[in-house]
C-alpha cells in the first residue's frame, strides 16, 4: 500500500473488515458461553442441565483443539490460492457468510432439542460448531495474513495494522456496549438480567450480518501488492507445513508467550459480564464498560506507531503487562462498586490492543525471518499461528468458564443473591489470581526467548533483497 490518497480507501476498507471480524469474534469468544450457561438448558432437572453444560463445554474444547491441526493446512491452502480477486479475499468473504449463518444456529436450541432430545442436540451442535469454526478460521487466517501482502516495510505494516486494529477494537467493544441492550430488547423474559433465547438469537443475527457486510467491503476496497519476494518457485507441500512452523523459532516463541498471556486475558474478558450479573447484580451497567473500552482502546491503538518509535515494541509489551496486573489487583478489590469495577476493567483493557499489535507485528516480521532461514515464503502458514493460538486459548478458556460457572452456581436462573461467599471467593480466584500468574509467566517467556525486533527485521530484508533471486534458482 503506497502513501498518499490511494492508500486511504484501502485502509478504511480493511478496517471495515476487521471491525466486522471482531464483532463476530466477541460474539463467539466472550458471549456464546453466557448464552450456554444462562439460557440454553432450562429443564426441571438442574443436575441434568449442569451435565449438558459440561458436555457442550467439552465438545467445544475438543473441536477447537482438533482444529489446531487443521489451521496450518488451511494456511497452506490459502498460500496456494490464485484468483483474479487475489489470494485472501475469497476466503474472507465466503468464510464470513458461512460462519455467520452457522453461529446464528448455535444461538438456538435447535427447535427444543436441547431439552426434548439431548443426544440429537449434542450431535447437531458438534456438526454445526465444527463447520462454523472451520470457515471462521479460514476467514481469520486470510484477513490477518493480508498485512505482509500489503507492504514489506515494518513501519508501513504498523500503520496498516494500527488502522485495522482501530476497526477491530471498535467492533469488539461495540458488542460489549450493545449486547445486553439488544438481548434484553428482543427478550420476552428478562431472566434476572441475562435475557432469553429469543434475545440472544437476535443478537447473533445482527452481529453475523455486520461481520458479513464488513468482509464484503474489505473485498471491494483492498488490493494485494505484487512483488518478486512474494513469489515462490516451489510451493510448500502439506508434509512440510509443520516443518515451516517448527523451524521458525521466533514464530514459535512469540506464539508460546501469546498463548499463556491469552489464557489470562480471556479469563478476565469472558468473566466480565458474569461479574456484573452475579456479583454486582446489575447487567445494565455492563454497557458502560463497552463505552469506556472503545474510547481508551481507540486511543491506545492510535498511539501505537508513535509508542513503538519512542519505546520499541519490546518495552511496550512489558509496560502493557504491568498495567494489566495493577488493573487486576484493583478489580479484585472492587466488590460491588460499579465505579471501581468499571475503572479497573477499563484499565485492564487499555493495553490489550497494544499487546495484540506487538504480537501481530512480530509474527508478521517472522514471515521474512522464516523466508531467509528456510528459503521460501509462507505468509498464511505463518500468520495462521496467531488465530491458531487465539483458538486454543479460547477453547481452554471456554472450558474453564463453563466448569467454573457450574462450580460456583452461576447458571440457569441464578442471581447475585444466590451466590454464596465461599463460591464468590472461588470465582475471584479464577477470575483474578490465575490471570495474574499467567501474565507473569508470559512476560518471562517473552523476555528470555523473543529476539526478533524492528532492527533485526530491517537487516533480514536487506539480506533477502540481495539473496532472494539466487535462493529461487
Amino acid at each position: 500500500m503506497s502513501n498518499g490518497k490511494s492508500s486511504v480507501w484501502p485502509r478504511i476498507a480493511y478496517a471495515c473488515g476487521t471491525f466486522g471480524h471482531d464483532v463476530f469474534y466477541a460474539m463467539l469468544a466472550t458471549y456464546f458461553m453466557i448464552f450456554v450457561t444462562s439460557n440454553l438448558f432450562h429443564s426441571d432437572n438442574p443436575t441434568h442441565d449442569a451435565y449438558m453444560i459440561g458436555v457442550v463445554t467439552t465438545i467445544i474444547l475438543v473441536l477447537r483443539i482438533a482444529e489446531l491441526f487443521i489451521d496450518p493446512f488451511m494456511g497452506n491452502i490459502i498460500d496456494k490460492t490464485k484468483t483474479r480477486w487475489g489470494r485472501f479475499k475469497p476466503w474472507v468473504i465466503v468464510g464470513a457468510f458461512v460462519a455467520a449463518i452457522t453461529l446464528a444456529l448455535l444461538f438456538t436450541d435447535f427447535g427444543g432439542m436441547a431439552v426434548s432430545n439431548s443426544t440429537m442436540y449434542l450431535i447437531l451442535f458438534a456438526i454445526v460448531y465444527f463447520i462454523m469454526d472451520v470457515f471462521y478460521s479460514a476467514k481469520d487466517v486470510a484477513i490477518w495474513s493480508m498485512i505482509p501482502a500489503l507492504s514489506f516495510d515494518s513501519h508501513e505494516r504498523e500503520i496498516t495494522a494500527t488502522v485495522a486494529r482501530i476497526g477491530s477494537v471498535f467492533g469488539g467493544q461495540l458488542v460489549t456496549i450493545m449486547v445486553m441492550p439488544i438481548v434484553l430488547y428482543f427478550s420476552v423474559n428478562q431472566n434476572g438480567g441475562a435475557g432469553d433465547p429469543t434475545g440472544w438469537f437476535a443478537f447473533a443475527c445482527i452481529g453475523g450480518g455486520i461481520a458479513t457486510l464488513g468482509a464484503i467491503i474489505l473485498g471491494i476496497g483492498t488490493k494485494e501488492q505484487e512483488s518478486a519476494l512474494r513469489e515462490n518457485k516451489k510451493d510448500t507441500s502439506f508434509k512440510d507445513v509443520f516443518k515451516v512452523l517448527t523451524q521458525n523459532d521466533q514464530l514459535l516463541w512469540i506464539a508460546c508467550a501469546y498463548l499463556i498471556f491469552g489464557l489470562g486475558q480471556n479469563l478476565v474478558n469472558n468473566f466480565n459480564l458474569y461479574y456484573f450479573i452475579y456479583v454486582i447484580g446489575d447487567a445494565t451497567q455492563f454497557s458502560y464498560l463497552g463505552v469506556i473500552n472503545v474510547i481508551i482502546g481507540l486511543m491506545a491503538v492510535a498511539l501505537f506507531p508513535a509508542l513503538t518509535t519512542k519505546f520499541s515494541r519490546r518495552k511496550l509489551f512489558f509496560a502493557s503487562l504491568a498495567i494489566m496486573i495493577v488493573a487486576l489487583v484493583l478489580y479484585a478489590m472492587s466488590g460491588t462498586s460499579v465505579a471501581i469495577a468499571l475503572v479497573a476493567a477499563g484499565l485492564f483493557n487499555l493495553p490489550q490492543p497494544l499487546i495484540f499489535l506487538v504480537v501481530l507485528m512480530t509474527i508478521t516480521d517472522s514471515v521474512e525471518y522464516g523466508q531467509l532461514k528456510l528459503g521460501h515464503r509462507d505468509e498464511a502458514v505463518c500468520l495462521c499461528v496467531r488465530p491458531l493460538v487465539d483458538k486454543l486459548s479460547g477453547a481452554i478458556t471456554s472450558g474453564i468458564i463453563g466448569l467454573t460457572a457450574v462450580w460456583v452456581g452461576m447458571t440457569g436462573g441464578a442471581t447475585a443473591a444466590d451466590i454464596t461467599v465461599p463460591n464468590l471467593l472461588k470465582f475471584q480466584l479464577i477470575m483474578f489470581a490465575l490471570p495474574i500468574v499467567l501474565i507473569v509467566i508470559a512476560s518471562l517467556v517473552y523476555k528470555a526467548k523473543v529476539t526478533l525486533n524492528e532492527a533485526e527485521h530491517a537487516r533480514i530484508l536487506e539480506e533477502l533483497e540481495e539473496k532472494w533471486e539466487d535462493m529461487n534458482k
